[in-house]
């Protein structure tokens, strides 16, 4: 069981707290003189004079060097002490400013990273899409153009299909078909029946056995019509362009050649 303390008991100082203060030094060495004196007297070694000299001189001179010494090297060692805690604080907070140095460069490096490489993502994006806006773009005009090349080449074959002069049907309907082609309206087209009527009758094969005449328009001689094609001699269509070439060149129109056979019986 631990020994009561009491609440009011001061502690003790050490030795060296003692030796620190000048009132406990001077005690110290007035009873260390007295404690000398005593001995010599008691021995009768020494006498009075001796002893008041001891008490005077001998005790002061050692305690107060060794006190100071052991002071002087207290301190150093707490001066050492303290400065190689501020080295050790100071070079303890140089490394963790360091650390922290080196750990916000490398935040800042990753950010910079990671923005480039945003920016470049989006940029790539932006680029994608602007390629295929382009092409989208040019689908849709080729699209256009080549739907418009096919209504144009569809309305010009209609164009010409209405145009065209018919390679077939009856002879009539054929030279209806033709007189557009050499600048006549259809107002000719009584005249010219009337003309073709009156000469051939309309007959691709028929013949003048006096003049030797042949064919639509009456050619004479029939092998005239050649220049208009091979198959001058069966095929309608020839006979009627040749026979309008002639009319073209030598009347102008078929009313005029018309008005030529009603006056001299021929044209």
């Amino acid at each position: 069981m631990s020994r009561f303390v009491g609440r009011h008991r001061a502690a003790r100082p050490s030795s060296v707290q003692l030796l620190r203060r000048p009132a406990v030094i001077t005690s110290a060495a007035i009873a260390t003189v007295s404690m000398s004196a005593t001995a010599y007297a008691s021995t009768g070694a020494v006498g009075a004079s001796n002893a008041g000299s001891l008490k005077v001189t001998a005790p002061q001179a050692a305690p107060a060097t060794a006190n100071s010494t052991a002071d002087a090297a207290a301190k150093a060692a707490l001066v050492k002490r303290v400065a190689t805690a501020r080295t050790v604080v100071t070079s303890r907070s140089a490394a963790q400013r360091a650390s922290v140095a080196v750990t916000a460069g490398v935040n800042r490096a990753a950010a910079t990273r990671s923005a480039a490489s945003v920016a470049a993502a989006k940029k790539a994006a932006a680029a994608k899409r602007a390629d295929l806006a382009t092409k989208v773009a040019a689908a849709k005009k080729a699209g256009a153009t080549k739907k418009a090349a096919a209504v144009k080449r569809a309305t010009a074959r209609k164009a010409a299909a209405s145009k065209a002069p018919a390679t077939s049907g009856s002879p009539k309907a054929i030279a209806a078909s033709l007189l557009s082609s050499y600048g006549w309206g259809q107002d000719q087209m009584g005249c010219l029946s009337n003309l073709w009527a009156k000469e051939s009758g309309w007959k691709v094969n028929a013949q003048n056995p006096s003049s030797s005449a042949y064919g639509i328009p009456q050619s004479l001689p029939g092998s005239k019509m050649a220049s208009a094609g091979a198959d001058w001699r069966t095929n309608p269509a020839t006979q009627i362009k040749w026979g309008m070439g002639y009319i073209k060149g030598r009347y102008g129109s078929p009313c005029s050649a018309w008005a030529h056979s009603q006056s001299v019986n021929w044209y």
